[in-house]
């Protein structure tokens, strides 16, 4: 199994990696916002996840990018209505309590819903 990073991960760019290192991040799943979240959390890249759920994920993403929690979650911790996150490519089914299941190589894309003319 090699590691599914890019050119500026840290396995690549950064000598002496362990190896260990390099392969335990490609067996967690990514995290990967869009741009139009970018605008506004302009520090946002693709993220390696150690949460096994989707709440789990966001206590993580909220630690490293302060705000952005409360952004895609209500104060409940339900999905706002102008976000979706898609795993592996399918939109989740569970909105509001966010018990989508995801495996240690998934791709997991939060969006912001863009609308207008």
């Amino acid at each position: 199994m090699t590691p599914r990073h890019t050119e500026g991960s840290l396995c690549h760019s950064v000598p002496f990696v362990p190896l260990w290192f390099c392969l335990n991040l490609a067996m967690m799943p990514t995290i990967k916002f869009t741009y139009a979240l970018k605008r506004f959390f302009p520090k946002l890249k693709d993220t390696p996840a150690a949460g096994k759920t989707l709440a789990e994920v966001f206590k993580e993403i909220e630690t490293n990018y302060p705000g952005l929690q409360s952004y895609v979650l209500d104060e409940r911790g339900s999905l706002r209505r102008h976000v979706n996150i898609f795993i592996d490519g399918k939109m989740i089914n569970d909105r509001n309590k966010l018990t989508d299941a995801f495996s240690a190589g998934s791709e997991i894309y939060i969006m912001q819903a863009l609308s207008g003319g």
